[in-house]
């Protein structure tokens, strides 16, 4: 039997376009620890696809900054480790775009110590920052949503440091809160899938920061990051977008309680 020829012409029936749902028009995104890092860079990502971006960090200035180049951007001076912050910054988004579609729990510190000289108030600080803060952020947040009956996305930063431990680094609280981090992300998935509220982790691998920045200053630190990643390298700037975006995203509708490495292969040896 002679297959026969499809007429691939306009009138032959509806386009598709994969890309249109990847766009945020409309959308109202929370973004933690925006003034500088990976933040600074995901503030531009989600302005860039359409979103209005309400951007928190203690670093006011740079935020009005980075707000004065973005079309639909709030800058919200916010000290995850204050009392009611969360809180706080829910109500400043709502005031101001009446909405909440994508929370993005990026904010975060990290200690390098060995953990029989560790301080253990400065341990319970580290995981209020990164862990209990994302996870207060997020419930307050699913909350309305829910409540509206509105589809979200909780993206919550996570890392390859929380998937093991750090071996020479010493990082005892980080890798405790990010490796909660991920594990709270499949939890509160599970909770809030038949709710209409999907969440997800993105866990980096070596990215340079203000954070981070010793590692890359030193060639011991640069050592450390090219051995042990497959692809030889760190990630560069901008190779974080597609995840976020795909996850912020109608592209990731069916995607909910998945952590996301973005690590050049260092999780996968």
């Amino acid at each position: 039997m002679r297959a026969m020829a499809t007429d691939s012409s306009p009138a032959a029936g509806p386009a598709v376009d994969p890309l249109a749902s990847f766009r945020l028009d409309g959308k109202v995104a929370i973004l933690t620890g925006a003034s500088s890092g990976l933040g600074h860079r995901f503030a531009q990502a989600l302005s860039a696809t359409g979103a209005s971006v309400v951007m928190a960090a203690r670093r006011v200035d740079r935020l009005n900054e980075l707000a004065a180049e973005l079309p639909r951007a709030l800058a919200v001076e916010c000290d995850l480790a204050a009392p009611g912050a969360p809180t706080a910054l829910v109500a400043a988004a709502l005031e101001e775009f009446g909405q909440i579609d994508v929370v993005i729990n990026n904010a975060g510190i990290t200690r390098v110590l060995a953990a029989i000289d560790d301080d253990l108030d400065e341990f319970r600080r580290e995981l209020e920052i990164d862990l209990v803060a994302p996870y207060e952020l997020a419930r307050l947040s699913a909350r309305w949503m829910i409540e509206n009956q509105r589809p979200g996305s909780v993206i919550n930063i996570g890392s390859v440091l929380g998937a093991g431990g750090g071996g020479r680094l010493k990082i005892p609280g980080y890798s405790a809160a990010k490796g909660g981090l991920h594990n709270l992300t499949r939890e509160l998935a599970s909770q809030w899938a038949r709710k209409g509220v999907r969440c997800n982790a993105i866990a980096p691998g070596w990215f340079e920061t203000e954070m981070n920045s010793n590692m890359f200053a030193t060639s011991g630190g640069m050592a450390y990051i090219v051995d042990g990643t497959p692809m030889g390298r760190a990630g560069n700037e901008g190779e974080l977008d597609g995840a976020l975006i795909f996850l912020a995203s109608d592209a990731s509708t069916f995607v909910t309680g998945q952590v996301l490495f973005v690590d050049g292969g260092w999780t996968a040896i």
